[in-house]
């Protein structure tokens, strides 16, 4: 049986571990020492491709989308 979730990794003593959710390992009907195959695929978001932090605005958006609302 195949299933495909995306969970987070964490940090476990010297090794990162991943939690399967419940509802997975009885859909799936996985028990203790079962062997299983696990694929890792990391998730890239745009933030991480450029480098972008978060946005800070030095004016409000009410006023920047009111200057850009004359230009029309």
């Amino acid at each position: 049986m195949r299933e495909e979730i995306e969970c987070i990794a964490k940090q476990w003593g010297s090794s990162v571990g991943i939690i399967i959710p419940q509802e997975v390992v009885k859909r799936i009907q996985l028990k203790p020492l079962e062997k299983i195959r696990v694929t890792v695929e990391k998730v890239t978001r745009a933030r991480d491709i450029w480098n972008l932090g978060p946005l800070t605005m030095a004016e409000p958006t009410q006023k920047i989308k009111d200057e850009l609302r004359k230009g029309w």
